[in-house]
């Protein structure tokens, strides 16, 4: 089987994108693993499939979301950013057009800047421990975490997935590297979670580095850095607007607080066009 594919990133979080309008998405999850592989396949973070809505619903299209293990998920901040720029591309989207995009965790509003910038409506987040889900007994604004050695205070969200979110004094430290992988696999999350560690700079800056369930260290993660906002507003530690500067650029963050939804804005970029051959 021949596939045609478009390579796209936000700030270094790398898609493979299909456009799987006239037929249902190709690939198993084993495909989407040997695709995904850095060295033998294409190389991605997530694969994007963009799709056309079921007819009753007030979206205009729909994607779904591959992390490079193969499982689905529900949401990708920097992905949806692709999908309105390769929608623009087609001539699908007009510039300053704000439309609803259907992703498999709910309707996204979005609003394209220009061609390569976009604003999401990315909902408003989800503290509830059952809403992420998080095993805990009551909410709280911080929760004792136990790896294998270390305690984390850490704070939980759902930004359409599940989100764990550590404040720390250094990104670089090398405990770090074994804590990520830890932490996104933690008992507590069922279905585990995206592991974010976060400096507050002040009120109006953050820096962040995110360990992704199935994907590993990333570039960016658009809806980790929604999480790390929100978390960290409703601590008290951040602003209404925030500039989040991840490994691969800054996003900026902005959230009203509880009862009104969180946007995004950062870019996307085209990479190359390409086809490939999957063995039947």
């Amino acid at each position: 089987m021949q596939l045609s594919f478009t390579k796209m990133h936000g700030l270094g979080n790398d898609f493979v994108v299909l456009d799987c309008r006239q037929r249902p998405m190709p690939l198993s999850t084993q495909d989407i693993r040997a695709l995904g592989h850095r060295h033998t396949g294409i190389g991605f973070d997530q694969l994007l499939s963009i799709e056309n809505a079921a007819e009753h619903d007030d979206c205009r299209y729909a994607y779904g979301i591959w992390n490079r293990d193969g499982e689905a998920v529900g949401q990708c901040g920097n992905g949806v950013r692709c999908v309105a720029a390769w929608l623009h591309r087609e001539g699908l989207l007009d510039l300053d057009e704000t439309v609803r995009l259907r992703s498999p965790s709910g309707p996204v509003t979005v609003r394209l800047i220009d061609a390569l910038t976009a604003a999401v409506d990315m909902g408003e987040p989800q503290f509830e421990p059952g809403a992420i889900p998080f095993d805990t007994p009551q909410r709280a604004e911080r929760y004792p975490i136990e790896l294998d050695d270390a305690s984390l205070s850490v704070g939980v969200v759902s930004m359409g997935n599940p989100h764990a979110v550590v404040e720390v004094d250094d990104l670089h430290a090398p405990s770090l590297e074994r804590l990520g992988p830890q932490l996104t696999a933690h008992p507590r999350f069922s279905e585990g979670c995206n592991a974010g560690f976060a400096t507050v700079l002040d009120m109006a800056h953050i820096r962040l580095r995110v360990h992704e369930r199935g994907s590993g260290w990333t570039q960016a993660c658009g809806t980790g850095a929604c999480a790390a906002m929100a978390v960290l507003h409703a601590q008290g530690r951040v602003g209404r607007e925030v500039e989040v500067r991840l490994p691969g650029g800054p996003l900026q963050i902005a959230w009203n607080g509880p009862g009104h939804t969180l946007w995004m804005t950062g870019p996307a970029a085209f990479v190359f066009e390409g086809k490939c051959t999957l063995p039947e």
